[in-house]
């Protein structure tokens, strides 16, 4: 038993260190990062005027990006606290990947709206001067509550793996080391500590269920109290909750497979793992479909005059190939395959899942840019750049930019901190 013990403290520690493919790694995405920021600096030298937003298109791919990595924390909330809370055994090796997806996104989704203003330096405005009517207000408040709490859901669990950290890699730099010291808070590993831990997790996870479902609710909400057609729609609340499921476990099964590889944690991140996210995925990815089938049966039914021109290039118009490719690819085709034993294999769902995640994001850009191109009023006498909308380099670079924030933050958490929780791997052995 012993022996075993010792097994998982030095397989599930192995990667916590900084190697040189790690320094390499993160050197690169420094640099990417730096380069994105310049273009950053362009734009507040410059103005929004970089952008191709104009008076119609006034919210571009940032808030497209936004909705997206909020859509994608929530899978900290699906994984993390439904699954947790239903005492599901299986989620455990990778209940910590999802947790550290969900902090990522949502610290970053928070300064994504940042880009998206032209005056960021009157940030602080919203806090001192917001009005509680707004729904960006909600909207603010919420993203910064629901990253505390995972946060907190993230850190909780992590204290006795940062015990054990400090006890065992002494081949760390020393702030490495008072950084474990700092945050074991004197961890001496009793029965009562552990209880402690339980009681306090359970509370936060219950917590962070209805913060998790607010903070897309209210993003969604943005988009719902207009009088837009294609926006102004009562289901949006829960078809933004159930995309972002989606979103969120394909992220998780692209992450899995890649510490699966690189940290050679086969035997704690099994096919077996892969399997259920799988039957997962097929499961919210069913519910998903069903919102996108109310989102264009219902108004097409109807056919107001103001929905017909956003529906018809959405359909077979300008949007059409974008449309269908998501819905094809992104959706319909990997649920089927999933369905088959065979396909929820590691490379199928890493595969599968890159396709879900890519449709995942164009499908936010084709809810925030399209309907902002069929305003109530016809587009008159203004210039061409106006009735159009194409990203420009500074856009890209920057929203680029956000998901190297992103690797960053991912990145760094688990070369400082174990992936899989080495303290419930050996509970679960003893318990053998």
């Amino acid at each position: 038993m012993d022996k075993q013990l010792d097994k998982i403290e030095n397989d599930l520690l192995s990667h916590v260190n900084w190697s040189g493919k790690s320094k390499l790694w993160l050197g690169f995405l420094f640099l990417l990062l730096f380069v994105c920021l310049y273009f950053y600096y362009t734009q507040l030298r410059d103005g929004l005027g970089v952008t191709a937003m104009r008076d119609y298109v006034s919210w571009g791919i940032y808030i497209s990006n936004f909705v997206f990595f909020v859509a994608t924390s929530l899978v900290g909330m699906l994984i993390g606290s439904v699954l947790g809370l239903l005492n599901k055994e299986w989620m455990r090796p990778i209940g910590r990947i999802a947790e550290i997806i969900a902090v990522a996104f949502a610290m970053v989704a928070g300064l994504i709206i940042i880009t998206d203003m032209g005056r960021p330096d009157r940030l602080l405005n919203v806090f001192i001067h917001g009005r509680i009517q707004s729904p960006i207000v909600w909207d603010i408040v919420v993203v910064n509550t629901y990253v505390f709490v995972s946060l907190l859901i993230l850190y909780i669990p992590l204290i006795p793996d940062i015990h054990i950290c400090r006890n065992k890699l002494t081949g760390l730099p020393k702030i490495q080391q008072k950084i474990y010291k700092l945050l074991s808070l004197g961890w001496a590993d009793t029965p009562a500590q552990y209880s402690l831990i339980k009681q306090v997790l359970r509370v936060c996870l219950i917590l962070i269920i209805p913060l998790a479902l607010a903070i897309h609710t209210v993003t969604s909400w943005l988009f719902a109290m207009t009088l837009r057609p294609g926006w102004d729609s009562e289901i949006f609340g829960p078809y933004f909750v159930a995309g972002a499921f989606v979103a969120g476990s394909a992220a998780v099964v692209i992450a899995m497979f890649i510490f699966r590889k690189q940290y050679k944690l086969q035997d704690y991140i099994t096919d077996f793992h892969f399997d259920k996210m799988g039957k997962l995925l097929v499961l919210v990815g069913l519910v998903y479909v069903y919102f996108n089938i109310n989102e264009i049966i219902v108004p097409a039914y109807k056919l107001k005059e103001a929905a017909a021109g956003h529906l018809t290039s959405m359909l077979y118009g300008h949007e059409s190939i974008m449309f269908w490719m998501i819905q094809i690819f992104g959706l319909l085709l990997p649920i089927i395959l999933m369905m088959f034993k065979p396909f929820r294999k590691p490379l199928p769902m890493f595969t599968m899942s890159l396709f879900v995640l890519a449709a995942a994001w164009l499908k936010r850009y084709l809810i925030v840019i399209p309907i902002q191109l069929h305003p109530h009023f016809d587009m008159q006498n203004v210039p061409e750049s106006f009735m159009t909308y194409s990203p420009t380099t500074p856009e890209i670079m920057i929203t680029v930019g956000s998901f190297v924030l992103v690797l960053i933050i991912i990145t760094i958490l688990s070369k400082v901190f174990p992936i899989v929780p080495i303290w419930e791997m050996k509970k679960e052995l003893e318990n053998k």
